[in-house]
Parts: structure tokens; C-alpha cells; sequence
């Protein structure tokens, strides 16, 4: 794992009757990070019926990447993402600067945060 990629892993539900919707704007967040984000590295989407909700698996290089992201992609989605499901909890893996932490505090995601402590990648 590169020292300074950070992953974050998060949770959207839906509204009842929004999961299609939530999914057809993850759809364009999605690609809005391949062609937009040189500094997002991967992104997953998995669907939970069950749930109602969303899970999102997002990898950026570094701390720039990330804050690019939030600022750029991430933040003209919100209204409407908020507007159709609730956000949370949000795990941020990696070392991330205390000024995107209190970014995403403003954007009250729940968020929590580690820094890597052991493991590899094959």
C-alpha cells in the first residue's frame, strides 16, 4: 500500500422507493471521477436491496486527491444526494490532513478515521 493513498469506505441509504435514483447519481459520480479525478485511483459501488442502500469504495492517490474530490465532485452532488438518502458512517484509511477532516465534518458524514498499521497489497 502506498503511504499515502487514502481509501474511504461509506454507506448512503435511501429514502424508500430512491434506491434507482441514489444508484443513477453514483452512476455519474462515478464517472464524473474517471474522466474528471486523474487522482482517483479506484471507485466500487455495491448495491444492498436488502439495505436500501449503497455502499462506496473510493481510492485516491493522496490527501490532494481526496480534497479535489470533496470539493469538486462530491460537493454538487450533496443537495441532491441529501435530498433522497442519509449519509453515513464514512471511514477514511490513511493519513488524512486535519483541515479535510474538518471539511467533512462541515459536510456532517460521520466520519471516522484510521491510519495504517500493518497488512499488504499482492
Amino acid at each position: 500500500m502506498d503511504s499515502n493513498q487514502i481509501t474511504v469506505i461509506y454507506k448512503w441509504t435511501a429514502q424508500q422507493g430512491k434506491l434507482e435514483e441514489l444508484k443513477s447519481i453514483y452512476s455519474g459520480v462515478s464517472s464524473a471521477m474517471e474522466q474528471n479525478e486523474p487522482g482517483a485511483t479506484a471507485v466500487h459501488i455495491y448495491v444492498s436491496e436488502k439495505e436500501n442502500a449503497l455502499y462506496v469504495r473510493d481510492e485516491f492517490a493522496d490527501a490532494g486527491a481526496l480534497g479535489f474530490h470533496l470539493s469538486e465532485t462530491a460537493a454538487p452532488h450533496f443537495p441532491q444526494l441529501l435530498a433522497i438518502a442519509t449519509p453515513g458512517p464514512f471511514f477514511f484509511f490513511g493519513e488524512v490532513p486535519e483541515e479535510l477532516k474538518q471539511a467533512t465534518e462541515q459536510m456532517q458524514l460521520g466520519a471516522e478515521f484510521s491510519t495504517h498499521a500493518a497488512g499488504f497489497d499482492r
